[in-house]
């Protein structure tokens, strides 16, 4: 695995956020940082040649702009254009990272549909962390890395990602499990029995100790919440998420055909980006 950030890069502004966070990231974290170009659409007709050609030389212009505009001493900016699917192309391009860092147009709740078929791809077939980054500012006012937990293996790559980025950026983690009643009609007259209210989140509770068991001794200086709530995962992630500077999430995709699949409650948090988002395999 080499120190090299990869950033798909566009001319959305959203693009520019995620440029601006893996930049942040890459020198703390002393890596390399990679621009990436995609230029699609390409068929083969007559003509479309000149059309490709200015097409090239335009999108290498934006990168050298975005190298440009995050260069700094301690930061090695590389940039690359390729043409293609920039799903393929990305995803290609993961398996020689680090990272993967691309933006979103979502804009938040109450700003449009949920957004993300792109990025629920990428993250879904890349071969290295994928991050998220909506169009949207993180305020000084947000704080702490949130990690969703389910007590199974999915979750260990994603809480070891998380707690080292909470220790990275100082920042409280929260390492929340969400435990979900069995499901009835609506209207089915039943009411849960308080045992077994009782037994699901004390399962519940163990599992999410059990599952973060060794992060103090490992990360001493990081403050780690452990949280327990009923409801449904994803909402209850993008909740917390809203308050948060980071979440980070595990994919259940993996094998050839898997990885072209997320997990439903990853996906659920991509489209609906509370914050920028971290999906782990």
């Amino acid at each position: 695995m080499t120190e090299k950030i990869i950033v798909g890069v566009t001319e959305a502004s959203g693009s520019r956020r995620a440029v601006d966070w893996a930049a942040a990231r890459a020198i703390a974290r002393r890596q390399q940082l990679e621009l990436i170009g995609v230029i699609g659409g390409a068929v083969g007709n007559v003509g479309e040649g000149s059309v490709l050609e200015a097409a090239w030389a335009a999108t290498q212009e934006l990168l050298n702009e975005e190298a440009e505009r995050v260069a700094a001493d301690d930061l090695v900016v590389t940039t690359r254009v390729e043409s293609g699917n920039p799903v393929s192309v990305l995803t290609d391009a993961s398996e020689h990272a680090a990272l993967l860092v691309i933006g979103s147009d979502y804009r938040g709740p109450g700003d449009g549909p949920a957004r993300g078929s792109h990025g629920i791809r990428i993250a879904a077939a890349s071969a290295s962390p994928v991050v998220v980054v909506p169009d949207f500012e993180i305020t000084g006012e947000r704080s702490g890395v949130v990690v969703g937990v389910d007590g199974s293996p999915t979750s260990e790559p994603a809480i070891a990602f998380a707690a080292a980025e909470a220790d990275r950026l100082g920042e409280p983690l929260t390492a929340i499990i969400v435990w979900t009643p069995i499901a009835t009609p609506r209207n089915a007259v039943m009411v849960m029995p308080q045992a077994y209210r009782e037994g699901m989140e004390q399962n519940a509770r163990e599992s999410l100790a059990l599952s973060i068991a060794g992060l103090r001794s490992q990360y001493p200086g990081i403050e780690i919440e452990e949280a327990v709530a009923e409801g449904y995962p994803s909402a209850v992630i993008n909740e917390l998420a809203e308050s948060a500077r980071l979440t980070v999430v595990g994919s259940r995709g993996h094998g050839t055909v898997r990885r072209l699949l997320l997990g439903s409650i990853s996906h659920e948090v991509l489209q609906r980006l509370a914050t920028v988002t971290a999906v782990v395999r």
